[in-house]
């Protein structure tokens, strides 16, 4: 095995965890997979013959791309909705799947972490998802110790605000279904009894058209009657909708034809639905790795 070998199976014992830091950097799989394939190439032309850490090495080259692709990006609209990782609920976890297992990190998390400025969203996901020190993170964002400890207590503090979901497969699964059967009944009273009453609906369109449901407006619905009002969506594609695991929690798919037109994440708090996070957007549904 020559040199070059040796160094790609080092590599891909650290791309799982790779993939998992850029993916909660940047809420794309696509762009995640290319930070990664960018730190290969990084890799691939240094010489790390002083490297004591390949891990640590490898994991700051691939935070310094995604902070670089954060800082590029155009200003996000309040309903961006990340993109989804979703599986069967009765098929193993793949790759991708493996990468969210690590926190089990939520579709309405990242929504949160969709609304840092680039460095605190970098200072957060690595001190308080990956453990990487203050010292570590400063020679990232170029700032010191002290100032990188502040990005991330700002994040921590606008995180701490969400209502974390209880993270219960079982039950939550039991609420899942509830919703689906009252949707496909167009029960509106049992739809509002699962609603907490300040639940927040996030639908992301993109410029898509839902060809069963009319045009796809990209929204944001505040209050339970207000998103029971919406039950006609949910009804007119209820058909179509089946349980899936989004990113490790139940959730639902909605399949046309083979295609797959939605990705529907709820937070689950005491038994109430507190968030809804739709992915509308067929243009971006279609570049996800869904399994058959």
């Amino acid at each position: 095995m020559d040199e070059h070998d040796q160094l790609a199976r080092q590599f891909e014992k650290h791309r799982g965890h790779l993939r998992a830091v850029a993916y909660r950097m940047l809420g794309s799989l696509a762009e995640a997979e290319d930070a990664v394939q960018e730190a290969w190439l990084r890799l691939s032309r240094s010489d790390t013959s002083d490297v004591g850490n390949l891990g640590g090495w490898l994991t700051t080259v691939v935070s310094r791309v995604c902070l670089d692709t954060l800082r590029s990006r155009k200003s996000r609209r309040e309903q961006f909705v990340p993109d989804p990782i979703v599986t069967r609920e009765d098929s193993g976890p793949g790759p991708e799947e493996q990468a969210v297992q690590v926190d089990a990190i939520g579709l309405a998390l990242l929504v949160v972490l969709e609304t840092l400025a680039p460095a605190e969203r970098l200072a957060f996901v690595l001190h308080d998802m990956f453990g990487v020190s203050f010292d570590e993170i400063a020679s990232i964002v170029n700032k010191s110790p002290a100032a990188t400890r502040q990005l991330a207590s700002r994040a921590r503090r606008r995180v701490q605000g969400r209502p974390a979901g209880d993270g219960d497969p079982g039950r939550q699964r039991e609420v899942v279904n509830a919703f689906l059967a009252a949707s496909r009944g167009g029960d509106f009273e049992a739809l509002l009894e699962l609603l907490a009453p300040d639940v927040v609906l996030r639908a992301d369109a993109g410029a898509a058209t839902v060809e069963l449901a009319g045009p796809a407006v990209s929204k944001v619905i505040r209050g339970a009657r207000a998103v029971v009002e919406q039950a006609m969506m949910f009804r007119r594609m209820s058909p179509y909708t089946e349980l899936a695991l989004v990113n490790g929690l139940p959730g639902t798919a909605t399949v046309v034809n083979g295609r797959l037109m939605g990705v529907m994440d709820l937070t689950v708090v005491d038994g109430k639905i507190t968030e809804i996070n739709i992915l509308a957007d067929v243009d971006r549904l279609e570049q996800l790795p869904i399994p058959a």
